[in-house]
């Protein structure tokens, strides 16, 4: 096989391909055995009908063109191999010439990645930001513990207070009259925590056990209800029980019952090393993104319109994933938040094409330095996201390869060795201390 390329334009090329015939003729044979099969000839059973014959009946054309279907895109993937292109769309083919017994030539038009001009990434400064663990990190983890391990107490008497879990009664009404989802028995809700509408939270603190009260509040304007939708409701709310969290004191008893340590000096000890570890990866975090971003800066490229495109779908699956997990339709969430699909995406393009643009200057970054990623480094990533999914390590690679991915992932470890360069060389400034839940 032979194949040139010529520029058509910044991220357009067309290769010129030519298949040997001896390909031709077994493509075309090939054909033929799987044509015959169904062919109805007059005189012939189904795959009986010897090639003379069937190409007088059906004309040899029809051989020529399936065989031609199933030899340009593997041709052309050899191709763009064997001239080392990177396309970034599918191939429009135009056959030049096919006929039995001579080169089959075809031309393939394909979008490429754009070419990068790298500029400065060696020497570029930065600052780490020094996080700081200070003794009231440690007092709001110990704090989010006591929540988390607290006991449940129901009370006999007493009034609402925040963070109660309270049942209640509810009966609504619009101009007196009652409307539809305005009346609840036995519901229970956890005050003053920002679940409940504004109103709510700000009247049940303070009623007592039995006490029955009125709260105004404003309906959503796109209520379920049109009629109501938007209009002022009264709420009569019976308070018929309270619940209160129980927090333990802190001291060792609770550091035995919420951890493995015996004392809380000990448990505020494995708190602060745990935040200072996590503020140290968090600081290298701040340190590998701000290189990447210089070295982006840096760098001088042409991104094609359908590599943001791709990038930008991606981010919006992103961002909806969570959505449509819950079980809320994609045209109601846009419903609900008062915005749409387009608004959402012109918000996400902007970093879609900085995203773009790292990622080609990371790839240009490790071209240059020679970066590769063997086999084993591939298999023992596969190994690590298998472990994290629960998966078997085999079966995983064997979807990754099923759908492609495994470039992917290969790719993703290249880059984050031509991060791993950036840092190699970058000039690091510590800066002042920043208190740790800033960082």
């Amino acid at each position: 096989m032979k194949a040139t390329t010529e520029k058509v334009d910044q991220h357009t090329v067309v290769l010129n391909i030519e298949v040997e015939p001896e390909r031709l003729a077994t493509a075309v044979d090939r054909a033929y055995r799987r044509l015959v099969k169904t062919a109805k000839i007059p005189g012939f059973r189904p795959g009986k009908a010897p090639r003379p014959i069937f190409e007088r009946f059906y004309g040899k054309e029809v051989l020529l063109n399936d065989a031609a279907e199933s030899l340009l895109p593997v041709s052309y993937l050899e191709a763009v191999r064997e001239l080392d292109i990177e396309p970034i769309s599918r191939p429009e083919f135009e056959v030049v010439k096919l006929e039995e017994g001579s080169p089959v030539a075809f031309k393939a038009r394909v979008e490429v990645r754009p070419e990068v001009a790298v500029g400065e990434y060696k020497g570029l400064e930065v600052e780490r930001p020094a996080v700081t663990v200070t003794e009231d990190d440690i007092d709001r983890e110990i704090e989010q513990l006591r929540n988390r391990y607290a006991k449940l107490v129901t009370l006999e008497e007493g009034r609402v207070e925040k963070g109660d879990l309270v049942t209640i009664d509810y009966e609504g009404t619009v101009d007196g009259q009652p409307f539809a989802g305005g009346e609840a028995r036995d519901r229970q809700v956890e005050v003053g925590m920002g679940f409940l509408a504004p109103e709510l939270d700000e009247g049940l603190p303070g009623m007592a056990i039995g006490e029955t009260k009125e709260i105004r509040m404003k309906l959503a304007d796109d209520y379920h209800d049109p009629a109501v939708a938007g209009k002022e409701a009264v709420l009569r709310v019976t308070v018929k029980g309270i619940r209160r969290k129980e927090l333990a004191a802190v001291d060792d008893e609770f550091a035995k019952d919420v951890s493995e340590f015996d004392t809380l000096a000990e448990l505020k000890a494995d708190i602060k090393n745990k935040l200072e570890e996590t503020a140290r990866e968090q600081a290298e975090a701040v340190v590998r993104n701000a290189l990447v971003a210089r070295a982006a800066e840096n760098a001088t490229v042409d991104i094609p319109a359908k590599m943001i495109e791709s990038a930008l779908e991606g981010m919006m699956e992103e961002a909806l994933r969570p959505i449509v997990q819950q079980g809320l339709k994609e045209e109601d969430y846009f419903r609900l938040t008062n915005t749409s699909r387009e608004e959402l995406a012109d918000k996400l393009r902007p970093e879609a094409e900085a995203r773009v643009k790292r990622e080609l200057v990371l790839d240009a970054i490790a071209k240059a330095e020679g970066i590769k990623v063997e086999d084993e480094e591939l298999d023992k990533e596969i190994e690590r996201l298998a472990q994290y999914y629960r998966r078997d390590a085999g079966q995983l690679k064997e979807t990754l390869e099923k759908h492609g991915e495994l470039q992917s992932l290969r790719r993703g470890l290249m880059r984050d060795k031509a991060i791993d360069v950036l840092v190699a060389n970058a000039v690091v400034k510590d800066a002042g201390t920043t208190p740790a839940d800033e960082t």
